[in-house]
């Protein structure tokens, strides 16, 4: 188990002891700590945790992966310190990836507020190269309470198989934070591997984001890592051929970080994406058949669930202005 943190002793103490309540036990605790400077070392040790001490805020990714290096079991649990487990959550999950056979699991993440509103599920991701958090925001309902197979696991809380990352590697480093799970969920669906979404398996994300959920940074990264995934998993012929989903799709992306204020660091992301477009692209696959076709998929998944549940703003001006034609 992998709880990467960063200067919140308070939140590692409250996901430690959950922790320690769960009625089928982790093998191990690994507290990945950021460089924090108030205690969250000592905190974690006290409770029993090993931790894995960094220099300096490196990000949720170097965390993450240095937790991966460092654990011996078979299944590996990524969580945020922000999450509040039942005490049958982890012997929920487990037991459905293991009788399904899936490579990952996730289960239902509501939001504090009595348990009534979704935050977190799966992810999805549109040929325009933006991702859903599926029903993020929406009323707790049916919708979100089957079980079902996904591409893309969000790390908030996501358990894998430690064959995952022997056969597809660790976390894309270089996007520091943000969208390095969506990232890791196309390398997964490139490779063959499917999760599970279990939403008896449910928990509590208290969304205490480190950085501040519309900060410059938060905006600065999601907005730039938008284009480092078109850029390492968009092979030319795709660019050309979901061209107008993609300029549709960035550009409602830019408006919709201009809403919370950060117009200047929604820009500033793209041009910065634009600056390490080369570097990515050493990595972007020769055959476009297997990412058309997941993409694909997942746009036609994003509209007929928006559909069931009611049209956002953004997806809906998505599909209307032909960001999701020829699908």
């Amino acid at each position: 188990m992998v709880i990467p943190t960063w200067n919140r002793a308070d939140l590692v103490e409250s996901v430690v002891r959950s922790l320690r309540d769960q009625t089928r036990q982790p093998d191990e605790v690994l507290v990945v700590d950021n460089g924090s400077t108030d205690g969250s070392v000592d905190v974690a040790r006290g409770l029993g945790a090993e931790v894995i001490a960094l220099e300096r805020n490196f990000g949720f990714a170097v965390a993450v992966n240095r937790g991966i290096e460092a654990a011996t079991g078979d299944w590996i649990l990524i969580l945020n310190n922000d999450v509040m487990l039942p005490p049958d959550w982890l012997k929920v999950l487990a037991a459905a990836a293991e009788e399904s056979g899936a490579a990952f699991a996730v289960g239902k993440l509501l939001q504090s507020d009595e348990g009534h509103t979704i935050d977190g599920s799966w992810d999805l991701i549109s040929r325009g190269a933006c991702a859903w958090r599926c029903g993020y925001g929406r009323p707790d309902s049916t919708v979100w309470s089957t079980r079902r197979s996904i591409r893309i696991a969000p790390m908030t809380a996501a358990l894998f198989h430690k064959r995952v990352f022997e056969q597809v590697g660790l976390l894309e480093t270089r996007f520091e934070s943000y969208l390095e799970d969506v990232d890791f969920g196309l390398r997964c669906a490139a490779e063959g591997l499917d999760g599970v979404y279990v939403p008896e398996a449910t928990a509590v994300h208290m969304s205490h984001s480190t950085l501040g959920k519309a900060s410059y940074r938060v905006i600065h990264l999601s907005s730039r890592n938008q284009v480092l995934l078109i850029a390492k998993h968009y092979p030319k012929t795709t660019i050309r051929r979901f061209a107008w989903p993609l300029l549709i799709g960035q550009f409602l992306a830019v408006i919709a970080f201009a809403k919370t204020g950060q117009i200047r660091a929604a820009l500033t992301g793209k041009r910065d994406g634009w600056r390490l477009w080369r570097e990515f692209r050493a990595t972007v696959p020769a055959d476009p058949g297997v990412i058309e076709r997941v993409l694909a998929e997942s746009e036609n998944e994003i509209r007929a669930l928006q559909r069931s549940v009611g049209f956002e703003p953004y997806w809906r001006l998505y599909f209307a202005l032909g960001g999701g034609r020829g699908v």
